[in-house]
């Protein structure tokens, strides 16, 4: 099952050559990993924390510009035994057009230990209700 997140690209979002900057195609996946955290009941409660980044992609596919609604389609990859991957679309809201894929691999973490640690099992089967098996990286 896919999550959903909209975006509206604000002018600072945009470079001098007036599309959206390569840096704010980041801070989209990641507003929509974290959307996708909270709707799953794993919000950002900081206090116990315990996702950390492992790596992060971005391919893009066609430009977006300044004030063009965004929708970032989100859903689970893969699932490890302390890790799992997020794959995302960002598609134009309006006609659905491909505009760039993304990828984020995340490791369950404890902090004080400074180790991974196994995904829990009440969080794993929230993961595998948004896991797909196949999904979309890269349809260029």
């Amino acid at each position: 099952m896919a999550y959903e997140t909209n975006v509206k690209v604000r002018f600072c979002e945009t470079d001098a050559l007036g599309h959206i900057s390569n840096i704010s195609y980041f801070i989209y996946l990641e507003e929509a990993r974290t959307d996708f955290f909270v709707e799953i009941g794993f919000g950002a409660d900081l206090e116990d924390w315990k996702v950390i980044m492992a790596s992060a992609k971005c391919d893009f596919v066609r430009q977006g510009y300044y004030n063009q609604k965004l929708k970032v389609v989100s859903e689970v990859q893969k699932i490890g035994r302390s890790s799992f991957t997020i794959v995302h679309r960002i598609e134009d809201a309006e006609n659905g057009e491909l505009i760039a894929t993304g990828e984020a691999s995340a490791v369950y973490y404890d902090f004080k230990a400074q180790k991974s640690e196994k995904i829990p099992d009440h969080l794993r089967s929230v993961l595998e209700k948004h896991l797909v098996k196949e999904a979309v990286v890269n349809d260029q």
